[in-house]
This record gives C-alpha cells, structure tokens and sequence, in this order.
C-alpha cells in the first residue's frame, strides 16, 4: 500500500492546523493512497483528479468508433474522396480535438479504411461503453449518415456498410432509412427553405458543402419547406396541434445537448447537439407560424 499520501497530508496539515490538522490530513492522505493512487500513473498524475476514469475510457472509445467507422464508410466504394477527408478533418476542427487526441482520430480514420477493419468488435466496444443508451447510439449513427453524404452521393456500398453499422447498433434498416430522410429534410430545410437557419452558425455550413449546394440549387417552394418541418418532428401534417407540441417537447427533451452529455456524449460533440436542437426549433417555429397556435 502506498504511503506518500499520508506523509504527504501530515506534514501538510501539521503545519496549517498543527497536531488536529495532522490528523485530519493522515486521513486525507490514507483516503488518497487507498482510493486514488492505484489509477495515478496511468491517468497522467494529476489528471486524475480532473477527469473521471471511467468517462475519459468511454469518450476515448467514442472518439476511436467514430473516426475509424467514418474511414470504413468513405472506403466503401473503394475511394475516398477529397470531401469525405475534408468532413472528418471539419468535425475535428468543430469538436476542438487537438494534439495527441487529434493525431489519434486521424489514425483511427486510416484505420477504418483498412480491409481487416474489425468493424463489429468496435462497435460493440462503443455499444458496451455507452451502456446501449439508444439517444447516444442515434447522434453516432447519425454522423456516419453526414459522412456518407459527404462527397454528394449514397451510393450501393455506402448504404450497405451504414445497414451493417445500424444492424450491430440495434437499429433496423427502416429506422435508418427514416434517419437518412430526416437528414435530407434537415438540410434541405436548413439550407434552402429557411434563410435565418443559414446563417445560425457555420460549424456546419461547410460540413457537406457539395450536398448543401444541391439543395441551394433546387426550387424550394413553401409546401415542400413546410413538409420538411413536419418531417423533421416525425409527424404527419395532418397532426392535431396537441400531437404536435407533444413531438415538439419529446424531441427537445431527447437532443438536448446537456441531457446528451450527460448520458455519455463527450462534450466536444455538444455542438452537433445543438444544431440538432436548433433545426427541431426552427422547425416547430415554422409549423405554429402557419398553425397559427
């Protein structure tokens, strides 16, 4: 059992408080020697007192599933295109990954291009970190769908290799087809139909720029925008305003960043939160405009 804990809170509270203050710093120090010094060396010493073993092992898994499952999908049709580096490069830069941690995600990017990839064992090491929570589950899947979407095209291979994804996830392919065309509706909505929303922030005004000018391109007429609001909520048009502003509140509930955060999403992911966030809003704000309620 090591000692240096206690010597080290002796000393120290004999000389603030004398013979009482070396006796509550003995038992500070056996605290420490007991409960904290077997994890001190591998967390980087002091960094233990900052972060928490089991969530700094559980966002290092996060990061690693992510970056190298990104690579796996931009390898699916055999190359990967100048956009689809360009968007993992872009979702470092807007989760703040620098350093070591960087040079780490792009390691795990090159690794999932590789044809031993073992894309299931990581998966299910990313499901087992996060404990299945599905919430958490679904902004992971939903990345890999930008990804996929990064150079313009979903093609065969790409939306084989996402149905595998989802598959060792616990999602079913109509699920992730229903992901996929609220992905489209964000964008298109985000992007086209709604001017205010384009310039909200530019984290992701650049995040799947060929895609994005597709629809900038296209005539967006009032109904399609509208029916792209309904779609993001997950509702019919034909909804009453009561079901509505119950999809509405669930939706926020369920994509609040600190709720997702706290059930495991690392914080750097917290502003693809809120852009999830901010398109149900703009959404809600679009039908209860129309509405009138």
């Amino acid at each position: 059992m090591p000692i240096w804990g206690k010597i080290l809170g002796t000393l120290f509270g004999f000389m603030f408080g004398r013979i009482p203050g070396a006796v509550l710093g003995f038992i500070v120090g056996h605290m420490f020697d007991k409960g904290y010094s077997q994890d001190f060396n591998r967390m980087g010493g002091f960094g233990r007192f900052f972060s928490d073993q089991d969530e700094f092992q559980s966002q290092a898994i996060f990061f690693h599933a992510l970056f190298s499952a990104m690579g796996h999908v931009a390898k699916a049709n055999g190359r990967v295109t100048p956009e689809e580096i360009k968007l993992a490069t872009n979702l470092m830069d807007q989760m703040g990954l620098e350093g070591d941690v960087r040079s780490e995600a792009q390691e795990a990017f090159r690794e999932g291009k590789e044809a031993d990839f073992p894309l299931k064992s990581t998966l299910k090491d990313f499901k087992e970190s996060c404990h299945g929570r599905r919430d958490i589950l679904q902004v992971y899947l939903e990345i890999l769908i930008q990804a996929a979407f990064a150079d313009g095209n979903l093609d065969s291979q790409e939306m084989q290799v996402l149905e595998n994804i989802a598959k060792h996830l616990g999602f079913r392919r109509n699920e992730l087809l229903y992901l996929i065309s609220v992905y489209e509706a964000e964008l298109r909505f985000r992007h086209a139909g709604r001017g205010s929303s384009s310039n909200r922030s530019n984290s992701r005004s650049g995040f799947n720029g060929r895609r994005q000018q597709q629809y900038q391109r296209q005539a967006y007429s009032e109904s399609q925008s509208l029916a792209d609001a309904y779609r993001i909520l997950g509702i019919d048009k034909s909804a009453d305003d009561k079901q509505i502003k119950k999809a509405y509140r669930k939706l926020m509930s369920e994509n609040h960043p600190d709720k997702l955060v706290s059930k495991g999403l690392p914080k750097q992911a917290m502003e693809l939160a809120k852009n999830k966030a901010q398109d149900i809003q703009a959404a809600y704000e679009m039908i209860k405009a129309k509405r009138g309620f």
